[in-house]
């Protein structure tokens, strides 16, 4: 595996999930899950795949102090800081060129850091198969989540015929994509989970350097050259600053993935959960009262359906006749929302003070 790498994106803001979360400490960062950050899943999730020295992670410079003390295991130089927000394409691109740079024959894994999954046998069994499907064919590899209800909120990978592939046998057979599919409404989502040929973009890519240089060589040149930019580079971060913010803002998928030659996809057999919001999080809390979801101890009367997330140790939450709230207590904020409005969390930051955002 001395060839394999993975490069873990690990940026974002932190509004869906504030007052715990913070611009300088996201999701990814959070102990919402016992005593370790989604990020340390991640990176602990690659034992045995992947060499700790051959994992890269991607963040900002608003969050790379945090990402460092998080990822303390990991070389000083895997964590590199983009000098500016340009989106996922260039993000990738900038990982490729760093990977490039160091193994032309590498293949890579392009992973999210802020995705629960807690089966590790079933994902290295899912990743195993992805890396030999890369490297042994001239394909882009995609992992995709079976649908379990007709979600809106995510893109969609619609799966074709099983793929004819080189290489050794797979345990998990991937399919040939046919297309990926942008957010649907309610009703397209509610087709696509009843014609069953659908999985969930889950923004888990797997490729060797040599077949997305290429890749990208044909649909996004500028990227392209981006690469070839670092690979010949003898300053890497002078070039990274240079370059990188005069780089086009675009997505991964619009740059590369809906135009590329050839991806396959493989159906994920392990648990999994993006954790988009604080209804996500309450799954995973006890529960005390009438469905009252939480991790601290509750003073309640007559008060159901509420989420409680406290961090601080040194205080009580007590609920007297109260329903369908979440309540969430920081050292230097208080949150108090309708359970039903969560996704609008995020547009709190228009009326906070910069100190807590």
């Amino acid at each position: 595996m001395s060839n394999h790498y993975a490069l873990i994106l690990a940026g974002g803001s932190g509004t869906r999930f504030w007052p715990l979360s913070r611009n300088a400490r996201p999701k990814q960062l959070l102990n919402l899950f016992g005593d370790t950050t989604l990020l340390n899943k991640t990176i602990s999730r690659l034992e045995g795949l992947v060499p700790k020295e051959n994992i890269l992670i991607l963040t900002n410079s608003l969050q790379e102090a945090a990402v460092r003390e998080v990822a303390a295991e990991l070389p000083a130089e895997n964590i590199f800081a983009e000098p500016a927000k340009r989106d996922t394409a260039p993000a990738v691109a900038l990982g490729i060129g760093l990977i490039a740079a160091r193994d032309p024959h590498a293949t890579m894994m392009v992973l999210p850091s802020d995705q629960l999954i807690e089966d590790t046998d079933a994902y290295q069994s899912i990743m195993r198969d992805a890396l030999a499907a890369a490297e042994n064919n001239e394909a882009l590899v995609t992992v995709g989540i079976k649908p379990t209800w007709p979600c809106p909120s995510f893109g969609y990978i619609e799966r074709g015929e099983p793929a004819k592939i080189d290489g050794p046998e797979l345990s998990n057979l991937p399919h040939e994509v046919t297309r990926f599919r942008e957010k649907p409404n309610s009703d397209l989502a509610e087709k696509f989970l009843s014609q069953g040929n659908f999985a969930w973009n889950a923004g888990m890519f797997i490729w060797s350097v040599h077949t997305v240089t290429q890749e990208l060589e044909k649909h996004t040149p500028e990227l392209a050259g981006f690469i070839h930019e670092l690979r010949s580079s003898n300053d890497v971060r002078q070039t990274v600053d240079e370059t990188f913010p005069s780089l086009t803002p675009i997505s991964i998928d619009y740059a590369l993935m809906e135009k590329a030659s050839r991806v396959l996809n493989i159906e994920a057999t392990f648990d999994w959960d993006d954790v988009g919001s604080w209804i996500s999080v309450a799954k995973y809390l006890e529960t005390q009262g009438d469905n009252n979801q939480t991790n601290t101890e509750l003073a309640e009367i007559d008060s159901e359906n509420n989420i409680i997330f406290n961090a601080r140790k040194d205080s009580k939450i007590a609920l007297l006749g109260v329903d369908d709230l979440i309540v969430v207590q920081t050292d230097d904020a208080l949150l108090i929302a309708n359970r039903h409005q969560a996704d609008a969390i995020k547009n709190l930051g228009a009326q906070l003070p910069d100190e807590l955002l």
